[in-house]
């Protein structure tokens, strides 16, 4: 029987310069499993292409005419829920590292990076994981020495993988571990595990602590 080909990452590009899309596409189109299968120069095309395309990871730019990045990521959450998010811009200030993990990104890498490094981004977030790069480390690092709030609360989210992601908002929305378990198809104890893990991770050991940190990230209503 001839092998099974491996799955690619369905990678929905967004920049609106068009030069940029070309490069960017040109470099994934060598690379093995990634698959560039729809473009967007804006945010408002971004939306429709991802709720076409249904990808399986959107690389955003922020700078954009209209309907900007940081607004498309926000949106992002209802039409592509399973979409995760890779931000490619050349933005590094505290302000614009700290929203976009705020709203849900899970990776960070500025345009004049080496491509090898947006390679490893891709399959990083694709995986789960929390990428970013050496000039956003540095950032988050500084910030975290002088005490700053404004990014020590994306980051602690950041540490949390996409399960612990949904045992938290479950936990917020006021469900006990076993109406968590029959929500996501495990055992109460895998959902004790992520519990444990969660507070450990966040340094909060409260329901009420948990909820106001749920709300604040944005991964439920008010």
């Amino acid at each position: 029987m001839p092998a099974r080909r491996a799955r690619k990452i369905r990678v929905l590009l967004v920049d609106d310069h068009p030069f940029v899309r070309e490069g960017i596409k040109s470099h994934l189109a060598t690379q093995t499993g990634i698959e560039v299968v729809g473009e967007a120069g804006s945010g408002h095309e971004a939306l429709q292409q991802a709720a076409r395309l249904r990808p399986e990871l959107v690389l955003m730019d922020i700078s954009m005419p209209g309907m900007n990045g940081l607004e498309a990521i926000s949106r992002l959450r209802k039409t592509a829920p399973g979409a995760r998010v890779l931000v490619l811009t050349m933005h590094d200030n505290r302000e614009y590292i700290a929203q976009v993990f705020r709203l849900g990104a899970r990776g960070f890498v500025r345009k004049d990076g080496s491509p090898e490094e947006l390679v490893r981004a891709i399959h990083a977030v694709n995986a789960g994981e929390a990428f970013f790069g050496p000039g956003v480390s540095s950032v988050l690092l500084e910030e975290f020495a002088q005490g700053g709030a404004s990014t020590a609360a994306p980051a602690s989210a950041m540490a949390l993988s996409d399960r612990e992601r949904e045992v938290l908002a479950g936990v917020a929305e006021g469900l006990g571990n076993k109406d968590i378990a029959r929500r996501l198809g495990v055992g109460v104890r895998t959902v004790q595990t992520h519990r444990e893990h969660i507070m450990r991770k966040l340094d909060i050991h409260t329901v009420a602590g948990l909820t106001r940190f749920a709300l604040a990230q944005g991964m439920i209503g008010p």
